[in-house]
């Protein structure tokens, strides 16, 4: 009894007027609602979410199994109306590999001009006095 008290539970924002009578079909409009990100929630799949516009994405989701799409159909549908922030697992795209990319790429400029900028900065080499400002400075330090 206290396992079941302190196993968390998930979330199950899926209402029964949602559920598909074939299991099947069921199980794989819940595995695609697992990958798509609620819009309002932000932090949360379509399956977890109870907000309305994540009830509209279920009901869409089996709307187009029903009518024979693959999953990836699903998913590139979904994907064409509302972006690619729906996705909780981006593509690797050309965005993705700069947004995560670029970071890196600037932390490694800033280390060279930090170490260009240290470098430039070294001590200067001591010049020689001339004999005209040895014997100014010899006259300083007498007096």
């Amino acid at each position: 009894m206290l396992f079941l008290l302190l196993a968390p539970l998930p979330a199950l924002a899926v209402n029964p007027d949602e559920i598909l009578p074939d299991p099947k079909l069921e199980q794989r409009a819940r595995d695609l609602s697992a990958q798509l990100r609620c819009m309002v929630c932000q932090n949360q799949s379509i399956d977890d979410s109870n907000a309305e516009l994540a009830r509209d994405l279920r009901l869409l989701v089996r709307e187009r199994i029903v009518d024979g799409d693959s999953d990836q159909q699903v998913i590139d549908y979904v994907v064409s109306r509302y972006g690619e922030f729906v996705l909780l697992k981006p593509r690797l795209s050309m965005h993705t590999l700069l947004l995560w990319g670029l970071p890196g790429v600037l932390f490694v400029i800033g280390l060279g001009v930090a170490f260009a900028y240290a470098r430039g900065r070294s001590k200067p080499v001591p010049q020689k006095l001339s004999a005209e400002e040895e014997a100014r400075l010899g006259k300083l330090l007498d007096e």
